[in-house]
C-alpha cells in the first residue's frame, strides 16, 4: 500500500550554505507524533535508502531492562499468567517475577506453563521469591503474512477434527494441542504488531509497509482470535457429546465443507488482494452465513441437546469472520488502485 497523494517524490532543499534538506510526509510525520525540534534517527542500508524513526524519549527504559512485576504475594490462581502473557504481546523480552514471600508450588507451575504457552520464551532464573522470563525470538524472523497462514493452517485442522468427530462418533484428542498452537501463534502475531508500531523498520521487514496498515492487521487478528475460539467451542460441545450425535449430524456435516474451503479463498485473498476476487469471496461468505442460519432454524429435537444447533450457530459466526476478513481483502485491494470492477447494466 502507497502513501495518499500527494506524490511520495519529495524535492531537495537548499537549507543554509552548505545543506541541504527535504520534507517528511505529513502522514507519517503525524503517526509519530513528531513536531518542529523533535529528533529523529536513521539507518543507512548498503543500498543507499534511508530508514528514519523518532529518537528515543529521555527517560525512556532502556530495552534491555526486564518488565518487573512486583507484589507481597501472588495467591488468586491466573493472575501471573495474564501479566506474562500481557507483557510478552507488548513486545518485553524480559519478564522478572518477585514477590516478598516465597511463591506457592502452583503458582510456580502456572509460571513453567505460561513460558511453554509462548514461542521463544523460556525461565532463565527462578528464586523462591524471584523468577526471570526471557525472549529469544528475533522478531524480523517472523513475517505478518506467514503467522496468518500458519493461523489458518491450525483452523483447517480444527475443522477436520470436527468432520471426525461427526464422522467416527469418538473423542479427538487433539483439542488441546491444536487450542495451544493457535494460542501461541496469536499471542507472537499481537507482539509483532506492537514491535512493528514501535518501530518502522520493522514493520517493512514482516509485511507492513505502510504504518496505516497495522491497524487493518490488528483487525484480521481480532478475526482469527474470534474463529480460534469459536471452533474451539464447537470442538470441545462435540467432544463432550460424541457418543449422542448419530443422526442428528447432517447439516452440520454438510457446511464444514463449505466453512473449510471459504476460510481457505478468504485468507488467500487477503495475502493477495484482488478485487474481483474479494468481491467474490465476500458474497461466498454472506452465503455461508445464511445457510448456516437456516440449518440451524431447521435443526430440532435432539440435535439441539447434543451440541450440533450449538455448533451451527458458531460456523455462522465464524462465517461472519470470514466476512469481515473478505472485507479487510476488498479494502486492500482497492487501495492498490490497479483494478475496477465492471458492472454491467440492468
Amino acid at each position: 500500500m502507497a502513501w495518499a497523494t500527494p506524490s511520495r517524490e519529495r524535492r531537495v532543499l537548499k537549507a543554509g550554505h552548505s545543506s541541504i534538506a527535504v520534507t517528511l510526509p505529513k502522514p507519517w510525520a503525524e503517526a509519530m507524533n513528531l513536531h518542529p525540534g523533535d529528533l529523529i534517527v536513521f539507518d543507512q542500508n548498503d543500498d543507499g535508502t534511508l530508514f528514519l524513526k523518532p529518537a528515543p524519549v529521555p527517560g525512556a527504559v532502556p530495552s534491555g531492562t526486564p518488565y518487573l512485576v512486583q507484589a507481597h504475594s501472588f495467591d488468586t490462581p491466573g493472575v501471573l499468567e495474564r501479566l506474562i502473557v500481557g507483557a510478552y504481546r507488548v513486545g518485553h523480552d524480559a519478564i522478572e517475577i518477585r514477590t516478598d514471600v516465597p511463591l506457592a508450588p502452583e503458582r510456580v507451575e502456572e509460571t513453567v506453563q505460561t513460558a511453554r504457552g509462548l514461542l521463544g520464551v523460556s525461565i532463565v532464573a527462578q528464586e523462591p521469591t524471584r523468577i526471570v522470563l526471557q525472549n529469544f525470538i528475533d522478531p524480523s524472523k517472523y513475517e505478518l503474512p506467514q503467522l496468518v497462514q500458519r493461523m489458518k493452517m491450525i483452523l483447517v485442522a480444527f475443522i477436520d477434527e470436527t468432520q471426525e468427530i461427526l464422522a467416527r462418533h469418538a473423542r479427538t484428542r487433539r483439542l488441546t494441542t491444536l487450542s495451544e498452537e493457535g494460542s501461541k501463534v496469536l499471542a507472537l502475531l499481537v507482539r509483532q504488531l506492537f514491535l512493528a508500531s514501535r518501530d518502522w523498520s520493522l514493520a517493512r521487514r514482516i509485511g507492513s509497509p505502510d504504518p496505516r496498515q497495522l491497524l487493518e492487521w490488528r483487525v484480521v487478528v481480532h478475526a482469527l482470535e474470534e474463529l480460534s475460539d469459536l471452533f474451539n467451542e464447537t470442538l470441545t460441545v462435540l467432544n463432550q457429546n460424541h457418543s449422542k450425535l448419530a443422526g442428528t449430524e447432517g447439516a452440520l456435516t454438510a457446511l464444514l465443507p463449505r466453512l473449510k474451503d471459504q476460510l481457505k479463498e478468504v485468507v488467500d485473498a487477503l495475502m493477495r488482494p484482488s478485487l474481483d476476487r474479494a468481491c467474490e469471496v465476500y458474497q461466498d461468505s454472506i452465503n455461508l452465513w445464511h445457510a448456516s442460519v437456516e440449518a440451524a432454524e431447521r435443526s430440532k429435537g435432539l440435535a439441539r441437546k447434543n451440541g450440533i444447533h450449538q455448533a451451527i450457530l458458531a460456523l455462522g459466526r465464524g462465517a461472519g469472520c470470514l466476512s469481515l476478513l473478505a472485507e479487510m481483502a476488498i479494502d486492500r485491494a482497492v487501495s492498490s488502485g490497479h483494478e475496477t470492477v465492471l458492472v454491467e447494466a440492468a
